[in-house]
């Protein structure tokens, strides 16, 4: 690996440029700082991150910050609770904000429910890690990183609680379209577990959202009137929804279907009846990225991918398991 003085040679500037462009200095023009990283990835030029500038930037998806909804929300929280024990500032800047970024000194960004495509130059810009959170997509090590929760296990998780309930024909809507965000990861992985169970698993009982959550209550009684005996929807805000669409379609929880739902922290345990939420270990996805981002900054290795595990909330939305009933022992 060559040295910084070799490099500021290679690209016609000083070891004190260098380290701005390195450091993300504001007032290095665009030109220069691209001619610097070209120098600096074709001769495998790696600068040590400072770990004095401690300036962290979230990327959230919407304009405004507050309020935000669903998992957004909750990686937010977690990420202002764990990142200032370790020193970290956070800056938060929303998406179509996101060319402020060239004005701003940071060590590391990340991106809450981004599209990896949005970020496909981001080593050609920033000498930075990038840790995107809840998607899923293609590391490239020392920049881009990925953070998020195995859906093959959170919907392999519920739909098993299910059957163990006795629930025997099982309606889904995954919030989404096919093609964006985890909806087709999470939609595979149903498909699976309900294979695997035996139980139907075709496209009429499987179906999506779309964007926002105007279908949920056509969609609810399309499922409805197919028959199904519990419901699942991973993603989105649907927990709600689908309490207000069985009251509208005379239904009860648990006693004629089940519901199990993405978990919203806010509302989830004060509906009637409590709702059965599956949910991301948002703690451990803020560790998860505050590990990603010392060990970058210290010049070691971090986990290009990590996948976490979601966790089952049993509440009272589903339908108790079944007793055996035992005959008392006759007296002899």
């Amino acid at each position: 690996m060559i040295k910084i003085q070799e490099l500021a040679h290679l690209a016609g500037v000083s070891t004190a440029t260098i380290s701005r462009v390195f450091n993300h200095h504001p007032n290095i023009r665009p030109d220069l700082r691209k001619r610097v990283f070209a120098a600096a990835r074709e001769h495998g030029y790696q600068p040590r991150l400072s770990l004095k500038q401690k300036n962290v930037i979230v990327i959230t998806p919407y304009n405004a910050v507050w309020p935000v909804q669903s998992c957004v929300d909750m990686i937010l929280m977690a990420l202002m609770q764990e990142m200032p024990q370790r020193d970290f500032r956070l800056e938060v800047l929303p998406f179509n904000n996101r060319d402020r970024i060239e004005d701003i000194q940071f060590c590391a960004a990340i991106a809450i429910g981004a599209e990896p495509a949005d970020f496909k130059d981001w080593a050609e810009r920033f000498p930075v890690p990038l840790v995107i959170l809840d998607r899923d997509g293609k590391p490239n090590p020392p920049h881009l990183f990925y953070v998020r929760s195995d859906e093959a296990q959170g919907m392999k998780l519920a739909i098993s609680h299910l059957h163990e309930r006795g629930c025997r024909k099982i309606g889904c809507i995954i919030h989404g379209d096919p093609g964006t965000a985890n909806a087709d990861l999470r939609h595979a992985a149903i498909v699976r577990a309900l294979n695997a169970l035996k139980l139907p698993c075709d496209d009429s009982l499987v179906l999506f959202s779309g964007t926002g959550s105007e279908k949920y209550v056509e969609l609810i009684g399309t499922l409805l009137r197919r028959g199904v005996d519990a419901l699942f929807c991973p993603g989105g805000n649907a927990g709600v929804i689908a309490f207000h669409a069985f009251s509208l379609y005379g239904r009860r929880v648990p006693e004629d279907i089940s519901l199990i739902a993405s978990e919203q922290t806010s509302f989830s345990r004060y509906t009637v009846p409590p709702l059965t939420t599956i949910s991301p270990d948002y703690h451990a996805m803020a560790v998860a990225t505050a590990d990603v981002i010392e060990a970058c900054l210290d010049g070691g290795e971090a986990a290009a991918r990590t996948v976490l595990p979601y966790s089952l909330i049993k509440r009272e939305s589903v339908v108790p398991a079944q007793t055996t009933y035992v005959a008392p022992a006759k007296k002899r």
